[in-house]
């Protein structure tokens, strides 16, 4: 397809994708942010301003405190500059003595490495946060569509009918954890492409233990998008007997919630992993356009689906910000945990070293993951 014609059609999407695109991107964001600037103040820490977005202000306002509000135009993050940043990213600072002596005692540089550590760390934090409460509110209110993890019928030749599994098999553990309804099975599978997994089925009321390797398949889902997963060949129970609507007390709704975060973080890591093993392809990684196709997509399924994208989002945007790579939060606690070990900090050159460092490697991500959407979107 010609290149132009891709950005043609694409210009035409993005309208629709835009609008949710910045709804699920702000909010992210928003909460990051929030997440530094509530603990920087409660460490007597002065804020210049608190920034949605970068490069020329929108539209903004001054708090009581002094803090400029501010909307940018540019909406890929965010951030809290406090009065000894020089810069917007916190890359350097100026020397304590060119403050006023009335502001020394409210500057960042000026806290303790804990409290320090504690607001670098808080932006994450907030976002693992926001994302278990969310999951919370959906478990609770909005309640758990449970189908029971039961085996209607199987595709001939799948990795199922070579295991032995047969209709009406009632799966109740997989390598040794409890399965209570279909999607924990097949979030299991599908994130285990080639892995033997060990099954115990209820049959007839006898436990009967099965070995399966899930197939690595590329799928397409209902937008056109391709996915390399794991798959069994198992389809779930139509029965209304095997359907039902739970919604949990708020209690276990959090727990849950947390559950469910973890579920993100140790996907997004272990996928990872098998990037640098060779197990899987680095084409999954995506960038903002994918995520702004995505967040269209995901709207036209309702609000519930884009406040549950939200939450997945900011649990990968508070993981991603925790790697240890310089100019992001991981970096700057890395340096921390340096400093900590030897008695003082690092020098400024060394700092600085390490930020344009970060710099190049983060820019090289962005760059990897426009090159992945572009390719995934075909403009390529």
């Amino acid at each position: 397809m010609d290149i132009f014609t891709s950005l043609a059609g694409f210009g035409g999407n993005f309208l629709s994708y835009l609008i949710p695109f910045l709804f699920v991107l702000t909010i992210v964001v928003f909460v990051h942010e929030m997440g530094h600037f509530l603990v920087a103040r409660w460490c007597g820490v002065g804020i210049k301003a608190f920034s949605i977005g970068f490069g020329p202000e929108i539209f903004g306002f001054y708090d009581r405190h002094g803090t400029r509000w501010r909307v940018a135009w540019i909406p890929l993050g965010g951030y809290v500059k406090f009065i000894d940043d020089e810069n917007a990213a916190s890359a350097g600072q100026k020397s304590l003595e060119s403050l006023p002596e009335a502001d020394r005692a409210k500057t960042f540089q000026g806290k303790t490495l804990a409290q320090r550590a504690a607001i670098v760390a808080a932006g994450p934090f907030a976002n693992f946060l926001f994302a278990v409460l969310i999951f919370t509110v959906i478990f609770s209110v909005f309640g758990q569509r449970i189908t029971a993890p039961r085996v209607d019928s199987i595709t001939e030749g799948s990795a199922a009918a070579r295991a032995g599994f047969q209709p009406g098999d009632l799966v109740t553990s997989i390598d040794g954890s409890k399965i209570v309804n279909f999607s924990e099975m097949q979030r299991i599978v599908a994130t285990s492409p080639d892995l033997e997994l060990h099954f115990v089925v209820d049959r007839d009321g006898k436990s009967v233990d099965l070995t399966a390797v899930p197939e690595r398949k590329e799928i397409t889902d209902r937008f056109g998008n391709t996915f390399k997963i794991g798959l069994l060949g198992i389809k779930r129970s139509t029965s209304p007997d095997d359907w039902t609507l739970e919604r949990h007390n708020p209690v276990t709704a959090f727990v849950m919630g947390v559950k469910e975060c973890y579920f993100v973080v140790s996907r997004s890591l272990g996928y990872l992993y098998d990037v640098i093993k060779g197990r899987e392809d680095a084409d999954q990684l995506g960038g903002p356009l994918r995520i702004a196709q995505v967040s269209g997509q995901v709207a036209t399924a309702g609000f519930l689906a884009l406040l549950n994208l939200a939450a997945i989002i900011s649990v990968s945007i508070g993981l991603i910000n925790l790697f240890p790579i310089p100019m992001l939060d991981g970096g700057h606690l890395l340096f921390y945990g340096i400093e900590a070990v030897r008695g003082k900090p690092l020098s400024e050159s060394t700092q600085e070293i390490g930020f344009r460092i970060g710099l190049a490697f983060v820019l090289m991500l962005m760059i990897f993951a426009t090159w992945n959407d572009l390719i995934h979107l075909k403009f390529l």
